[in-house]
């Protein structure tokens, strides 16, 4: 069996996907590690162990991220090649989500935005504002510095002791704003806050900052469909505030299974592709 296989390789987390050379999904990886190399190659090891493969078995390795720069032609003995990012994000978010077209936003360290569709994959623009945004504030707010732990005292936290929403402000509605919609992200701060409350407000600006640009990307660029890829798409809380700008822009946001895997499925679709897969 000849295999190809998508490395998605980030400063921290490798995530790896494999296919059959007739475009079959054999399966999906997530490996953390220090430093890009030592979490790519681990990655890879793990892979081929997890699915009992052979390192022969598999045919090309495409790479694609931040880390992808630092490999050679090849990998293990194992021809490599490189796909750009963007290309990747795109074609992955479209297979993942069963979608012609959509603006595919990844959610990883920052935030990018891509247009993906039949007039092909275009990088629109992006932002700094993701994951590392969630980290690196509550590093300094809650004193907790993996994402991991930073997702679960978001749970326990009450958002309504930290942003000021259009019921705090008006007693009614403004225009087509319910009383529940957030007038200024930690714009109430309340007394007694806990680190719980304050890991669930930095979230909750991410979520509604990345919302809102893909908004405005999909009214500039007349779509109505947004794919959600990325770490950041699994966090509960996203799916409750992309469901309410849903509701008052209109706007689809699907967050496809596996959707952290989006990037890493692209750069192993982009070969295939190119062999008419």
């Amino acid at each position: 069996m000849s295999v190809i296989i998508g490395i998605d390789v980030g400063g921290s987390t490798t995530k790896i996907v494999g296919y059959t050379d007739k475009a079959k999904l054999i399966g999906m990886l997530k490996v953390e590690a220090a430093d890009p190399q030592t979490s790519a190659y681990g990655a890879l090891g793990k892979f081929i162990n997890e699915n009992n493969l052979q390192l022969s078995d598999v045919q090309q390795i495409i790479l694609t991220g931040v880390g992808a720069a630092q490999f050679k032609k090849k990998v293990y003995n194992v021809p490599a090649s490189t796909v750009d990012e963007f290309e990747a994000i795109g074609l992955g978010g479209l297979a993942l989500s069963n979608k012609k077209e959509g603006l595919i936003v990844s959610m990883g360290t920052g935030t990018a935005f891509v247009r993906a569709g039949k007039k092909g994959i275009f990088h629109i623009g992006g932002s700094g504002v993701g994951g590392g945004t969630v980290v690196g504030l509550c590093g300094r707010l809650c004193g907790v510095k993996s994402f991991r732990s930073v997702v679960s005292l978001a749970e326990k936290g009450r958002l309504g002791k930290v942003d000021l929403n259009i019921g705090d402000i008006s007693s009614k509605k403004i225009s087509n704003l319910t009383k529940d919609i957030t007038a200024s992200n930690f714009g109430k701060m309340e007394d007694g806050l806990v680190p719980a409350d304050m890991a669930a407000g930095v979230l909750n600006m991410v979520f509604q900052t990345v919302g809102m640009m893909a908004v405005f990307a999909c009214r500039n660029e007349n779509m109505k469909d947004v794919i959600l890829t990325g770490t950041l798409s699994q966090v509960p809380l996203a799916k409750k505030t992309f469901e309410m700008l849903h509701d008052m822009h209109g706007v689809n946001f699907t967050i496809p299974k596996n959707a952290i895997y989006a990037t890493a499925t692209g750069a192993a679709l982009s070969y295939l592709r190119k062999q008419g897969k």
